[in-house]
Parts: C-alpha cells; sequence; structure tokens
C-alpha cells in the first residue's frame, strides 16, 4: 500500500513518520515500539482485525486513539499513533510502498 513519508524538524530534532495520504478517523498507521507495524482501516470488512475493530471504534462511537491505547494496556504492547509534532516545519514528503499487516486478531479479543 502507498503511504507518505514525511520528514519533519523540530526543536528536539528530525523527526520521520508514515502517514496516510488522505487523513481519515477511521483509518491509521500503529506504531509498536516507535516503528511503523500495522494498518488499521475501520471500513475494511474483509479483515477479521479490521471487523473487530469496526466494531470496537464505530459501533461503540469511540476514539481510535484510545482503542489503540487501551490494546496496548491489555497486551502489555508499545502501541501508538503518530502525528505530525506540534511546532514543526515539514522538510520532505514523499510517497513510499510498505506493506502492513493489520492489528494481530488475539490481541482484539
Amino acid at each position: 500500500m502507498t503511504f507518505k513519508l514525511t520528514t519533519y524538524k523540530t526543536l528536539t530534532g528530525t523527526k520521520k513518520i508514515l502517514e496516510l495520504p488522505r487523513k481519515k478517523n477511521t483509518e491509521a498507521i500503529i506504531y509498536q515500539d516507535d516503528k511503523p507495524a500495522f494498518h488499521v482501516d475501520c471500513f475494511d470488512l474483509q479483515t477479521e482485525s479490521n471487523l473487530q475493530m469496526n466494531s470496537l471504534v464505530l459501533a461503540q462511537k469511540r476514539n481510535i486513539v484510545e482503542v489503540i491505547e487501551e490494546i496496548g494496556k491489555k497486551n502489555n504492547v508499545n502501541l501508538s499513533i503518530k502525528e505530525k509534532p506540534f511546532l514543526a516545519i515539514e522538510k520532505e514528503s514523499k510517497l513510499t510502498e510498505v506493506e502492513l499487516p493489520p492489528l494481530p486478531e488475539a490481541w482484539l479479543n
């Protein structure tokens, strides 16, 4: 899948963040230990873990960030969703092909 790799210059240094080409509230790149590891799309009903995320986020009207934090705590895994840093200047942006799997189903039960 095609994602946008953006390099930001911040007060604390340079940060690279893998982002969605178009921002959506129902789709996210999940970082594990500060590295892009999973892709979640709540409207992809073909994948079981995305179907479960649909239930957790949309059916219960919850924020995807809260759900990911809860899944990380429950499974003792460092999960997060990275966003553009506050007070940052976009230095470079390029499209890149990366294959990210959906979240493991065992984490969602």
